[in-house]
């Protein structure tokens, strides 16, 4: 959440902030108001309990019709203390009710507009001449079902669509990318982290989640466990309440876990092949930092985006999302998308937010730095996500003959093959 004494400061700055996502500006005066009522009724309460006890040390000495008047008006202040008190948690209940309407404040520099009015920073690699080569390119599910790697019909027939099954080789290409990105990530000093698929209310609050991406979160009433969508979710959360020293910072954790997404909003869209699917699995980079420190950081978690796909010998592009396109907890993201041959343009395969406090005000998590404790700052990063960077591979390095070559930092967890052979013709 913000700072709500920035908001008093400054609410211009929070109202375009607002604008420029393309949500509700009315909440912040809505909110302004409840803050305000909030405040008086406190200090409404903190003078009639005063008054109170004062009256309470007269009692005592009172004798006669003093006392019965002093007894009289101490009923009747004992009534209004209830009542300011109640109006005090009214407020407040409806001032944090608001402040989670409220998105992060966007950055200054991230481009105005919705999902297409993004800026392209830096373009990577060259698309391949297929034409020039001699073919005409396979799409990843073509060469997936030629491989024994994805079935998605058996997918269907258990679970429905946009279910998967990965089998033989395409097991194995995942458990060579799982493990190709966890050995990057240790790497760069991330600890790795098998994090709970299952998550309470809070923690999925807490990270943003059930604000506007709340369509596509599977929610277990029986239980209130929310799965994630991300190991973003328990990332973040880990610390949830706690108090981290400065100099333990910056933490970087690499967490390994399956995700799931209703993708209710996306009706029609990429429904052939595993591109956009309900379950998957990623590993994804998290990082605490002293909010100083936040965009340098940022900058790192892209360049370790970079270093991924350019190993994967995969072209890219980044981007700068526009505003309309952040998600609640953002204030600026950047995302990595490979080209995809046979849809003849670039498609995410990694993402990277810069949450500065806004999240760790939700959860509750502090730094300390000498005798000051204030939020920290929190961001996180795609490094693989599965199905999509299979996509990718299998597009981007088929060749003629159907097979496919495995880039040369997945073949030691792939026991050093070079091509993946069709199993059928």
């Amino acid at each position: 959440m913000i700072d709500l004494r920035l908001l008093r400061e400054d609410p211009d700055r929070v109202r375009a902030s607002q604008r420029a996502r393309g949500e509700d500006v009315d909440v912040v005066d809505a909110l302004l108001s409840a803050d305000e009522r909030r405040r008086s009724s406190s200090v409404r309460f903190d003078e009639l309990r005063s008054e109170q006890k004062a009256l309470g040390k007269l009692i005592p000495k009172a004798t006669g019709d003093e006392k019965a008047g002093l007894l009289k008006k101490a009923g009747e202040l004992s009534a209004a203390v209830k009542a300011a008190d109640a109006e005090q948690d009214e407020a407040a209940a409806e001032a944090q009710r608001l402040l989670l309407q409220i998105g992060n404040l966007v950055h200054p520099d991230v481009p105005r507009g919705g999902e297409d009015d993004f800026v392209v920073l830096e373009t990577v690699g060259t698309p391949r001449d297929f034409a020039g080569e001699g073919f005409e390119p396979k799409d990843h599910l073509e060469l997936g079902q030629a491989l024994g790697a994805i079935d998605v019909e058996r997918g269907a027939k258990v679970s429905g669509s946009r279910f998967y099954y990965l089998t033989g080789v395409g097991a194995l290409l995942e458990l060579a990318l799982v493990n190709a990105a966890i050995a990057q990530a240790t790497a760069a000093g991330f600890t790795p982290i098998l994090t709970p698929a299952l998550v309470k209310p809070r923690a999925m609050e807490g990270t943003g989640f059930l604000g506007q991406a709340a369509q596509d979160v599977y929610h277990l009433e029986k239980d209130d466990f929310y799965l994630v969508g991300t190991s973003e979710v328990p990332l973040a959360a880990y610390h949830m309440d706690e108090i981290v020293e400065a100099d333990q910072l910056p933490l970087r954790y690499a967490g390994f876990s399956p995700c799931f997404r209703r993708e209710a909003g996306t009706y029609g869209k990429d429904t052939r092949g595993i591109f956009r699917v309900h379950q998957f699995d990623k590993v994804e980079m998290f990082s605490y930092i002293a909010p100083e420190d936040a965009e340098a950081e940022h900058a790192r978690l892209l360049e370790w985006e970079k270093q991924w796909l350019t190993s994967l010998e995969l072209p890219y592009q980044v981007i700068d999302v526009a505003t309309g396109d952040l998600g609640s907890s953002a204030s600026r993201k950047f995302d990595c998308e490979a080209w995809i041959p046979t849809q003849g343009k670039y498609r995410e395969l990694t993402s990277t937010s810069n949450c500065n406090e806004f999240q760790s005000r939700r959860l509750s998590i502090r730094m300390r730095d000498g005798k000051n404790v204030r939020p920290l700052a929190t961001l996180n990063g795609t490094l693989c996500a599965v199905p999509r960077t299979i996509v990718a591979l299998l597009e981007n390095h088929q060749q003629a003959d159907g097979s496919v070559r495995v880039p040369e930092v997945l073949r030691p967890y792939l026991g050093g093959r070079e091509v993946l052979e069709p199993v059928t013709k």
